[in-house]
């Protein structure tokens, strides 16, 4: 394992990181995750990514349970939340400052930490001045219940806007932002963030490296019963993924190149994630234990894939972003 900053932040975070989205509480129990996190403790991974909205907070009732019953020392890991959609009413979402603070107290309380490593606006609220949220981001930064706060699928205008906020009232700024990032979708982390990384020093926690196991090959010969997108309530992913502009087609493409170099499809799309130099974590989502095995046996391959393959993944995907235009 490989550990790398926070963009400009001094904390060091594992290359690969524990997700929980779909996974804890919905397709994980105690038990098992217990014996997921041991493995991904084991293997070096520190950073375990979590979200008020990940089951409707169950997610980190049961995340913060295995941690305090697997007795981890608190300064040998990082662990996040994110804040947005709390409940129904009206006070229970969004970026107000009274639900930023609710939000993170309960958090705080599922978790069972006296601090979050990394808080993120898991959303841009247009409903809420971006000053009121920062000023309430670097509030519970001052109180020493947040270390670091940053967003979440923010537009680089909106990340711009907060950062110039704090700088100029001299509060603490967001350092991370946590795009969906993968072969498939790569425009905001390859385009739209490009100016942030040397204006703000942002680094990234990337979600769905896999793009929700389409990168994978699993579904090409149709959903099997145990994946997430058979999970009831989650229609709306199969119908994002699988709808009529889906890529399976490349989707198969990718598979084959993945074949001729012996390794499997997944392998190749996670080592796709860690080759970007703006990528501080890639964040892993696994139901069962083999597949934390199965993912981390990618790692082996780092620098192993010559710059003439990942040519060949712009030509069959043909969606690499175009670089800033010279007159």
């Amino acid at each position: 394992m490989e550990y790398r900053r926070l963009g400009n932040s001094g904390l060091q975070v594992s290359e690969v990181g524990l997700g929980s989205w779909v996974t804890f509480g919905k397709q994980v129990d105690l038990g098992a995750a217990k014996q997921i996190m041991t493995k991904a403790y084991d293997a070096g991974i520190n950073f375990f990514d979590n979200a008020e909205g990940y089951e409707a907070g169950e997610s980190e009732r049961l995340m913060g349970q295995a941690i305090d019953e697997l007795g981890w020392s608190r300064d040998s890991y990082v662990v996040s939340s994110k804040v947005f959609w709390g409940g129904e009413k009206p006070t229970q979402r969004g970026l107000s400052r009274k639900h930023v603070f609710d939000a993170c107290h309960a958090a705080l309380k599922r978790l069972r930490v006296d601090y979050l490593d990394l808080y993120y606006c898991h959303r841009p609220d247009i409903d809420t001045p971006i000053y009121e949220t920062v000023r309430a981001m670097h509030d519970l930064v001052s109180q020493g219940k947040v270390m670091y706060w940053g967003t979440s699928e923010w537009s680089a205008q909106q990340i711009t806007e907060a950062w110039a906020v704090a700088k100029a009232e001299n509060l603490h700024a967001p350092v991370m932002e946590q795009p969906q990032y993968n072969m498939l979708i790569r425009d905001k982390v390859e385009a739209e963030y490009l100016p942030l990384y040397s204006l703000t020093g942002l680094g990234t926690t990337i979600f769905s490296p896999l793009a929700s196991g389409l990168l994978t090959g699993k579904y090409l010969k149709g959903i099997p019963e145990d994946s997430r997108l058979s999970l009831p309530g989650y229609e709306w992913l199969r119908d994002m993924l699988m709808g009529e502009n889906n890529k399976l087609e490349q989707i198969a493409q990718l598979n084959q190149l993945a074949a001729s170099l012996g390794m499997p499809l997944h392998h190749l799309a996670l080592n796709w994630c860690l080759r970007t130099p703006h990528v501080s974590s890639v964040i892993l989502g696994v139901s069962k234990l083999e597949q934390l095995d199965d993912n981390l046996q990618a790692l082996t391959l780092k620098g192993q894939i010559g710059n003439e393959i990942w040519q060949q993944v712009d030509e069959i995907l043909g969606n690499k972003p175009a670089g800033p235009e010279r007159f």
